[in-house]
């Protein structure tokens, strides 16, 4: 009996934008829109019963005319709730090193509304936003490699 295991890869990241986005377009003129999220975890250390903050740092991408959207609305700092898919790549460092990489190819981001003193921790973070919808890969050709403004 051969027994199929569903399989499943979509991420909801909730964090702030570290950086303004970045906006490049392929060659063939779809937009692709990167950042990073800073997604923060509060944990009280067993050991020694204090409490500590944990950061992650999302590398996020976002495809198509949402990718421009996401360069008009977002900036640094903006809360923002992330739905999409992980992604893998590889790629070769200035030292010559070859790396790999994880990040989120988004299919829906939500900037999340808030009031000023959010920004500064004190104020409250309303459901109350803007979604934007993105296309998940670019049309045409899906591995895309060549055509990365990179």
């Amino acid at each position: 009996m051969d027994i199929r295991i569903p399989e499943v890869n979509q991420v909801l990241i909730a964090g702030r934008l570290t950086r303004d986005p970045e906006l490049r377009f392929t060659q063939k003129g779809q937009g692709m829109s990167f950042f990073s999220v800073a997604v923060n975890r509060r944990y009280k250390d067993a050991a020694t019963g204090e409490w500590k903050d944990d950061t992650t740092f999302v590398s996020v991408t976002v495809w198509g005319p949402a990718a421009e959207r996401c360069k008009e609305k977002l900036k640094k700092g903006s809360p923002v709730f992330v739905e999409g898919r992980l992604t893998a790549s590889e790629f070769t460092d200035k030292s010559g090193q070859k790396r790999k990489e994880l990040k989120v190819t988004a299919r829906r981001v939500q900037l999340m509304a808030y009031d000023g003193a959010a920004a500064e921790g004190g104020g409250t973070v309303s459901h109350e936003a803007e979604e934007i919808h993105a296309e998940t890969e670019p049309k045409g050709d899906s591995s895309g490699i060549e055509e990365v403004p990179f």
